[in-house]
């Protein structure tokens, strides 16, 4: 679940060999599954780059065009759209997903295809445009959660050339600025005005750390609490917060390795992977955003401490995935292995919190020493006004 979906795009054509139907998109699911231990897993199924379109029809005036394709072991996905003398619109998505995939569902409860059917989004578009979205829009059903972006869709294209006029999305429009009508006290005669003082822009506050953890039947086997801030620097640098409120915790717990996967809600994906190398556990850490960008860095070495023992870092750290994300964790700390109790064990600290904790001790005593030479000058000055009152009598 954190490979990039591709871009699919389908030019299907008539009896005559002109295109009737074209279509270039995004998408990606992720869907919540029961498992055999009667748990709930989640998981994200990508589109891969290879995909059929098999049942595709052209449609026509008393029927309906059909966009459909088929990818992976057992899973389609379908759109039909109708339309009138003067606009065609979107009409019903169907999609089927097939647990018997196993590197997809590891161990489902249920195995076979499952289908869901929801109304299509998108509203009546003039007959011969084009509609366009690349903002990325979701539609929830049950335990699935469809995600699309990069939307590019004509239906019913006249006289086999696709429509050089497109219909914006909602979403990509731009959002206009309030506007003010002229009255006595906004209008001025021309006068020579010094320019405002452009405001900084606010800073981004640091996270708020979430608790998350993951059980093996009854037993809580991972323990983590952290706060966590993406730095994406692709266009420019760009902060964004994870919330805690919306962010779901999965994974997997073992005697050698463990995952912890935080799902925020928007299709960001972060998994954690541990694992114990000679008594110690150490991570590396995948990261995927259908909004940004994937990546993953194998060889980060930050967070190691002693088998049974906890990680503990309340200072800022951060993780280089590649040149353009990192990830900033705040009041990290962190157990993948032997919990106890549902309670941290012994924590190890980072270098940064130890070094903390032997500043702090010098300062104190510091301050202190300064206080105690501030003391005895006190007390030279005054016997030194005494000395000076004795000879004047």
């Amino acid at each position: 679940g954190f490979f990039q979906s591709y871009a699919v795009e389908i030019e299907l054509k008539d009896s005559s060999n002109a295109t009737c139907l074209y279509a270039k998109w995004m998408m990606k699911f992720l869907i919540k599954y029961e498992t055999n231990s009667s748990d709930y897993k989640n998981t994200t199924l990508n589109v891969p780059s290879v995909v059929t379109h098999n049942g595709s029809v052209c449609g026509s005036d008393r029927r309906a065009a059909l966009l459909a394709v088929q990818f992976g072991n057992g899973h389609s996905w379908s759109n039909s759209f109708t339309k009138t003398n003067a606009t065609w619109q979107g009409d019903v998505v169907t999609f089927t997903y097939n647990t018997n995939d196993t590197a997809v569902f590891p161990d489902a409860k249920r195995k076979g295809p499952i289908t869901v059917v929801v109304n299509d989004t998108i509203r009546p578009v003039q007959l011969g445009n084009v509609f366009v979205c690349h903002s990325t829009d979701s539609v929830q059903t049950g335990n699935v959660t469809q995600i699309f972006w990069n939307v590019t869709v004509q239906p019913f294209v006249q006289n086999g050339t696709i429509g050089k006029k497109e219909t914006i999305c909602q979403a990509d429009m731009p959002t206009p600025g309030p506007t003010v009508p002229p009255t006595s006290a906004n209008v001025t005669t021309a006068t020579t005005v010094s320019p405002a003082p452009t405001t900084p822009p606010k800073p981004v506050e640091n996270p708020v750390t979430g608790n998350y953890s993951l059980k093996s039947g009854n037993t809580t086997c991972l323990l983590a609490t952290v706060g966590l801030q993406l730095n994406v620097s692709q266009d420019k640098p760009h902060l964004i917060n994870i919330n805690p409120k919306t962010t779901s915790a999965d994974g997997t717990c073992g005697n050698t390795t463990a995952t912890l996967k935080l799902n925020d809600g928007n299709s960001t994906l972060i998994a954690f992977m541990f694992a114990v190398v000679s008594d110690f556990f150490c991570f590396k850490l995948s990261f995927h955003s259908n909004i940004i960008f994937s990546g993953n860095n194998n060889n980060f070495s930050q967070w190691d401490a002693l088998l049974g023992n906890s990680y503990m870092c309340r200072n800022e750290q951060t993780l280089e995935v590649n040149e353009d994300l990192q990830i900033h964790t705040f009041n990290l700390w962190i157990q993948p292995f032997l919990v106890k109790a549902n309670k941290f064990s012994t924590a190890e600290e980072c270098p940064a919190d130890s070094d903390l904790n032997f500043l702090i001790p010098i300062a104190v005593g510091m301050a202190l020493g300064f206080l105690i030479i501030l003391v005895f000058i006190s007390y030279l000055i005054g016997r030194r006004k005494s000395r000076t009152g004795y000879q004047s009598v």
